[in-house]
């Protein structure tokens, strides 16, 4: 059986955190920069609950001046 690679939810939100801080960006930023009416989402992202669609990962990492790859932290099986 072949194992499949999968997100580790809670690893990926607290390396969004430590990505933006080291950005030196807030939360408000990037509701700014995204056009949130609210920062929920972002909290959402950060907290592992939900993960940010691929279109806005996309503008992550651009924001963030890191790849894709940077930002997604897989399950270790």
């Amino acid at each position: 059986m072949i194992k499949l690679p999968a997100i580790d939810m809670a690893a990926t939100g607290s390396r969004i955190t430590e990505l933006r801080e080291q950005a030196g960006m807030s939360v408000r930023d990037l509701q700014i920069i995204y056009g949130f009416t609210t920062p929920q989402a972002i909290y959402k992202w950060q907290n592992g609950i939900s993960m940010p669609t691929i279109d806005n990962l996309i503008v992550l990492a651009f924001i963030l001046k890191v790849k894709v790859d940077d930002i997604i932290v897989l399950e270790k099986r």
